[in-house]
């Protein structure tokens, strides 16, 4: 069974085009290891400086508990540092945005 969690971000005043250039093409290496780690899914809107994420993956705890030490997330997350407004440290049980509404 597939997860889908929300996330929402802030990236840093004046990042807005930085953060769109870096994410125009992912690494191959970043690829596969969002995969490796059960994501099948990953969606990112922008309005603003705000961003909202829809992730689908497997098992959300388990992905990040696999990427916090995986060293191409490592590495990308120190270029999300620069442009977000909070990094993702990948501590903790963070679970996502609360939904409070789905049409059935």
């Amino acid at each position: 069974m597939t997860q889908k969690i929300a996330l929402h971000t802030r990236l840093k005043p004046g990042k807005e085009a930085e953060y769109d250039r870096v994410h125009a093409r992912i690494s191959d290496d970043l690829d596969a290891a969002l995969r490796g780690a059960g994501v099948t899914g990953w969606n990112i809107w922008r309005s603003g400086r705000d961003l909202f994420h829809v992730v689908e993956v497997a098992d959300y705890q388990a992905m990040r508990k696999e990427l916090a030490t995986n060293p191409v997330n490592i590495e990308w997350q120190a270029v999300m540092s620069g442009l977000l407004d909070v990094e993702d440290d990948y501590s903790g049980d963070d679970m996502g945005l609360a939904k409070v509404w789905e049409l059935p």
